[in-house]
C-alpha cells in the first residue's frame, strides 16, 4: 500500500518539527551555558595605575585599560575637604591605594564588557577565582571608591561606619565631580604624569 498525500504531508511536518525541536533545545543549551558558565578570566601583569578604578595592563602584547566593574573611585584630580577646611588630594590617594593591592602580582581579570570609550570593564583578583582580593570590594571597603552596583554595597556600609578613605571628608561622588568639571559622568581621568 502507497502513502496517502495527506500521510505524506503529515510526515513531513513531523520531520519538520522535530528538526524544530532540536534546534531549539540546541539554542537553548547554548544560551544556558553562557549564562551559567563563568566568563573567561584573564591573567595580566598591570602596567599602570591610571586612577582608583582603572589600570592599563598588558595582555596578548597589547595594553589593555580595564575599569574596574562596580565602583566608582575618586578621581586622579579630585581634592577632599577635612572637617576643618583643608583640602587633601583624595583622588591620589585613591590611586596610591589601587597600586598597594595591584602590585600583588598578576591579576586575576573577569572581563564583563567593553564601555563606551573602549575600556574593557572587568571584575579583578589578586589570586585566581574566588581566592585572593577582590579589587573593587577592596577599594570600596577602604574608603577610596563608592560602590555603583549592590555587589560592594555591605563594603561602603562598613567604610562609611569606620570613616575609612573619602568618608573621613566631606567629598564630591566621582561622578558628580566629573560632570562638575564639564566631563561626562563616566570619563577616565588620566593623571598627570
Amino acid at each position: 500500500m502507497f502513502p496517502t498525500p495527506s500521510s505524506l504531508t503529515r510526515l513531513r511536518w513531523r520531520r519538520r518539527f522535530r528538526s524544530l525541536a532540536a534546534l531549539l533545545l540546541l539554542v537553548g543549551m547554548a544560551v544556558a551555558a553562557w549564562v551559567w558558565l563563568p566568563a573567561p578570566v584573564h591573567v595580566v601583569p598591570v602596567v599602570h595605575v591610571i586612577d582608583g578604578d582603572s589600570l592599563t595592563v598588558r595582555q596578548d602584547g597589547a595594553s589593555v585599560t580595564i575599569r574596574l566593574t562596580g565602583i566608582d573611585a575618586a578621581e586622579y584630580r579630585q581634592d577632599c575637604a577635612r572637617r576643618d577646611a583643608s583640602r587633601w588630594p583624595c583622588g591620589r590617594d585613591a590611586r596610591t591605594a589601587l597600586e598597594k593591592l595591584a602590585r600583588q602580582g598578576p591579576l586575576h581579570c573577569e572581563v564583563a564588557a567593553k564601555d563606551r570609550y573602549d575600556r574593557t570593564l572587568a571584575a579583578c583578583r589578586t589570586r585566581p577565582f574566588p581566592d585572593g582580593i577582590d579589587l573593587g570590594a577592596e577599594m570600596v571597603r577602604l574608603g577610596w571608591a563608592v560602590a555603583t552596583s549592590d555587589d560592594y554595597m555591605v563594603e561602603e556600609a562598613e567604610a562609611q561606619a569606620q570613616r575609612r578613605g573619602i568618608w573621613q571628608s566631606d567629598f564630591v561622588r566621582p561622578a558628580e565631580w566629573r560632570a562638575a568639571q564639564g566631563r561626562p559622568a563616566t570619563a577616565l581621568a588620566a593623571p598627570d604624569s
